[in-house]
């Protein structure tokens, strides 16, 4: 996930309220990804705890709570900021950050908890598709952390392989799970931008190297997918940035403008991409 990302932040969209025993439209997990996007972590959380206690089997509560935890700290750290992605050098030359160590700590501990709840599942139906989605974004959180906060790219990779992987098995089973498909579009796409040798080298270590058919992925998730829609179209918007193409960018960030308000990034962003000439 953009090996960057990967990034950042979850369910598939076949498993929406609908097939959640419990569960309705407006479910913790909903609300606790709103509250992400709107940058309520606080809020988030109580939710995703929420969505623990009624549910303590599921994988999905503590890889949720993980990736709040991550957001709370790419937002601390500057680290969403779509010009620090603007061109390859900016990313190649992109300091190495100081982490809370707290937040580190607990960080793991939501995605070692949802890891084994996960292969619990899973070692019962290998194409359980809770556990399947749960084991991507733990890995593609990893992937984000490795790589935005440690800068330590060949962890990234090797987490984003595994993201890879988990979306790929998961898809094999629930072909609209689209949610799936962020941790293998950003990927594709920041590979496919990397230059021949190291696109050659990354393809034979089993990594795709494909920017179109990244940024189709990407639209694929901004478009039907459910809890990871919003963050395809923030990737996508990063991505028409590297493009050079201002109008989608700006397009994308005012939508998401108006749907979380409560996300100062957006207008941040906005405000840049207008002033630039």
């Amino acid at each position: 996930m953009a090996a960057i990302f990967a990034a950042c932040c979850a369910l598939c969209p076949t498993l929406l309220a609908k097939d959640i025993p419990g569960a309705t439209a407006a479910s913790p997990l909903d609300r606790g990804f709103t509250g992400l996007y709107n940058l309520d972590f606080s809020g988030a959380q109580e939710d995703f705890s929420t969505w623990q206690r009624l549910h303590p089997d599921d994988p999905m509560g503590p890889v949720s709570e993980a990736a709040g935890f991550l957001f709370s700290e790419f937002n601390r750290l500057g680290v969403l900021e779509a010009q620090f992605y603007e061109n390859d050098s900016a990313f190649v030359d992109r300091p190495k950050l100081t982490p809370d160590p707290a937040l580190r700590d607990r960080f793991q501990n939501a995605i070692t908890r949802a890891e084994t709840l996960a292969q619990a599942k899973l070692a019962k139906d290998p194409k359980d598709r809770d556990a399947l989605f749960a084991m991507t974004l733990s890995s593609g959180l990893q992937a984000d952390y490795a790589a935005l906060i440690e800068k330590r790219n060949l962890a990234s990779l090797h987490f984003t392989k595994r993201a890879s992987a988990s979306a790929q098995e998961l898809l094999a089973v629930c072909h609209d799970c689209y949610d799936a498909l962020l941790a293998t579009g950003f990927s594709k796409y920041i590979i496919g931008s990397l230059a021949a040798p190291v696109r050659w080298i990354l393809r034979m270590g089993g990594l795709p190297a494909d920017k179109q058919g990244g940024i189709a992925d990407l639209q694929t998730t901004a478009e039907h997918g459910h809890y990871l829609a919003p963050f395809a179209r923030i990737l996508l918007a990063i991505a028409y940035v590297r493009e050079k193409d201002r109008p989608r960018a700006l397009e994308l960030l005012a939508g998401l403008q108006r749907e979380f308000p409560g996300n100062t990034l957006f207008p941040r962003e906005i405000a840049h991409l207008r002033a630039v000439h």
